[in-house]
C-alpha cells in the first residue's frame, strides 16, 4: 500500500533512516501506524512522550516520522505539520482546561447530527463553532430523515441557523439525498465524522464503505438517543479512495479557543451589534438597541440569542478561568522556588 493513497505528498525517505507514515488508529496508549511496511504498532519514543505538552503527542489523522523496528513497537520521532484538526476542551490538573486532539489533516468535519427526536439545533451550533477553528470546510449532516416527517422544514432551520454552511438531510436506510455527499467524496481527501453517540455516524461509515466495518446500535425509545458503539478513532479508506476518520460520539462538547469560531457561526447576531445606538450596549433594554428590536420583530430567533449568549459566556469563563488558574500555578512554583532557596541557604533568601 502508497502511502500517498492516505494522503501523504512528501518525501519518502529521511535522514538518520526514518520513514513517513499516518496514524490510523487510535487506542489508549496504543498507536497504528500506516507506512511502506504496512500497518505497525508505533509507540512515541521517550523524549517525543514525555516533553509533549497537550495536544503534541500524535491522533489519527497525524503525518509521523518513525523507525520502523521489524520485532516490536516502532517509535515514532517526529510530527509532520499539521493542515488542520478538531480538538475539545478537556479538563487537566488542578481543573486546568487543556486542549484534546480528536483528529487532524482532514478536508472537511462533518458534523453530524439526527432528525429525531433528539433533535437540537443548539448542539449543532456548538459543534459548528468549534469545527470553524479546524481550518477545514465545516457541513452538517442531518441523519435519519427516514424517522422524521417534517425533516425538510427542520432542514431549512439549521440552513438558516447556519450561516452559509452547507447543510445535507439523508437516510441512510432509504438512500435519501445520499448523492448530495458526492461532491466531498473525493480520492486522496480526509473526511473527518464528529458528533454526539447514536446520530448514525457509524452507519453512514457503512454505507459509504459499502460494508459493514462498524458495528451499529438501536436507539433508546425513551428519547431517542443513540448508544455508544465506536469506542476509538480509527482512519478509513474507502473504495474509492476517500478517507473517513470516524471518532466516538461525545456526550458533551467542550469549547476551548473558539471565540472566533463563535464569532463565524453568529455572525449574522453580531452584525446587529454595529446598527445598536450605543457602542457599549449591553442588549439588556438600553434605547436604540438593534438587538431587542431584532428579537420583537422576529428577525432574530430567541432560541438562536440565547445560544449564543450561552457560548460566549462559556468561552469568556473557559479562558478566564485558565488564566487565573495558570497565574495560581506559577505563583505556587515561585513559592515553593524560593522555599527551597531559603533551605539551601540557611534560611536566608
Amino acid at each position: 500500500m502508497k502511502l500517498m493513497q492516505y494522503g501523504y505528498d512528501g518525501p519518502e525517505a529521511f535522514a538518520d533512516g526514518l520513514i513517513p507514515g499516518r496514524v490510523v488508529e487510535l487506542r489508549r496508549e496504543s498507536w497504528t501506524v500506516l507506512c511502506e511496511q504496512g500497518e505497525v504498532q508505533a509507540q512515541p519514543r521517550g523524549a517525543l512522550l514525555h516533553g509533549a505538552g497537550w495536544g503534541e503527542l500524535p491522533c489519527v489523522g497525524d503525518f509521523v516520522l518513525l523507525r520502523f523496528n521489524p520485532s516490536g513497537p516502532s517509535l515514532i520521532h517526529k510530527l509532520l505539520p499539521r493542515r488542520s484538526k478538531f480538538w475539545r476542551r478537556e479538563a487537566g490538573p488542578r481543573g486546568i482546561a487543556f486542549e484534546q486532539l480528536v483528529a487532524a489533516n482532514f478536508d472537511t468535519v462533518f458534523v453530524v447530527s439526527s432528525l429525531n427526536q433528539d433533535f437540537n439545533p443548539a448542539r449543532i451550533l456548538r459543534y459548528l463553532s468549534q469545527a470553524r477553528m479546524s481550518g477545514a470546510e465545516p457541513v452538517v449532516l442531518l441523519t435519519k430523515a427516514d424517522l422524521c416527517e417534517n425533516w425538510a422544514e427542520r432542514l431549512e432551520k439549521v440552513r438558516a441557523a447556519c450561516q452559509g454552511v452547507a447543510a445535507i438531510a439523508l437516510s441512510v436506510k432509504t438512500g435519501l439525498n445520499m448523492h448530495e455527499l458526492a461532491p466531498y467524496l473525493l480520492p486522496g481527501k480526509t473526511l473527518v465524522f464528529l458528533g454526539m453517540s447514536g446520530v448514525g455516524k457509524s452507519s453512514l461509515l457503512n454505507a459509504l464503505m459499502g460494508r459493514e466495518v462498524m458495528g451499529t446500535a438501536g436507539i433508546r425509545e425513551d428519547d431517542s438517543r443513540g448508544r455508544h458503539t465506536t469506542t476509538h478513532r480509527q482512519l478509513f479508506l474507502l473504495p474509492s479512495g476517500v478517507m473517513v476518520i470516524d471518532t466516538p460520539g461525545m456526550r458533551e462538547l467542550g469549547l476551548l479557543d473558539a471565540e472566533e469560531g463563535v464569532s463565524g457561526t453568529f455572525a449574522g447576531i453580531e452584525a446587529l451589534f454595529e446598527r445598536c445606538r450605543f457602542a457599549d450596549c449591553s442588549h439588556k433594554g438600553e434605547p436604540g438597541c438593534a438587538v431587542r428590536q431584532a428579537l420583537a420583530s422576529g428577525e432574530l430567533d430567541e432560541r438562536s440569542w440565547q445560544a449564543y449568549l450561552k457560548l460566549r459566556r462559556e468561552v469568556g469563563f473557559a479562558e478566564d478561568k485558565n488564566a487565573f488558574l495558570g497565574e495560581k500555578r506559577k505563583r505556587n512554583k515561585e513559592i515553593a522556588a524560593f522555599n527551597k532557596r531559603r533551605k539551601k541557604g540557611g534560611g536566608k533568601p
